[in-house]
């Protein structure tokens, strides 16, 4: 492969299936690391797919061996160490019954350097503000959870949910995505994009189930948003429906 004087301002997709190591910090007792191989690549982000959720806005350092011709710095480094920011998130379809599918991420390079506000809290998510002049992404705080959530209901439509019990077949992923637990329960109330199930197994928030239905003949990746217990104490998953979307033909 060649480039020319110009290829600092490339903004093709370069397909090019090159190792990279991900590691990502969620909280301070929280992260990870995983070696996968690019998608594609520009000078200015890249695309993988990793075997963690990985939500809109967070920061994950990357190292490869990125082509000098591409790189905004560090060009005589044998590997490119680049701070990016995760743009867009698609799960893919599992291999096989008993694992978590892949995610494919969508990544902005952002630069050499962590934003001092992600060191003081790595909870913290971000979105683009602008380009610098060299072509890597400016960054801006997301609101907090609570604040973007609060600001989510205030401007989106709610959706509506469907006090119905559907008997659903609940699985619990351990770290490594292998299924640690399971029951058969019932819904409390189900939507399109989610769920809250009552439930015996403990799940934290962030964590993996699936719900899988033989009425309607689907199973679904979740992501468990909260666990509360009601007044009468039973305890309830909160549940965001990740790969696919509810059918709610004969629901509705």
């Amino acid at each position: 492969m060649t480039f020319d004087g110009k290829s600092r301002r490339i903004r093709d997709r370069l397909k090019l299936s090159l190792p990279v190591r991900v590691r990502c910090r969620e909280s301070e007792d929280k992260q990870w690391e995983e070696v996968t191989r690019l998608l594609d690549v520009t000078p200015f982000g890249a695309r993988f797919s990793v075997g963690h959720m990985v939500e809109r806005g967070r920061l994950m350092y990357l190292i490869l061996p990125m082509p000098r011709q591409l790189r905004c710095y560090d060009h005589v480094e044998d590997q490119y160490r680049v701070w990016s920011l995760a743009r867009h998130i698609v799960a893919l379809p599992s291999q096989a019954n008993e694992d978590l599918p892949r995610f494919e991420v969508g990544v902005a390079f952002i630069g050499k350097r962590l934003p001092p506000s992600a060191e003081q809290n790595p909870t913290k998510l971000y979105d683009v503000a602008a380009q610098s002049e060299t072509g890597l992404w400016n960054l801006r705080e997301m609101l907090d959870r609570a604040a973007a959530e609060k600001q989510h209901a205030l401007i989106e439509r709610p959706e509506t949910r469907h006090n119905i019990p559907v008997e659903v077949t609940v699985e619990v992923f351990d770290a490594g995505g292998k299924v640690k637990a399971r029951e058969t329960t019932v819904t409390e109330n189900i939507s399109q994009h989610g769920a809250a199930i009552f439930t015996t197994l403990e799940a934290e928030r962030g964590s993996f189930v699936r719900l899988t239905s033989a009425q309607y003949q689907i199973s679904v990746l979740a992501t468990v948003r909260g666990r509360s217990k009601g007044a009468d104490g039973i305890a309830r998953l909160h549940l965001q429906f990740v790969d696919r979307s509810w059918p709610l033909e004969g629901i509705e």
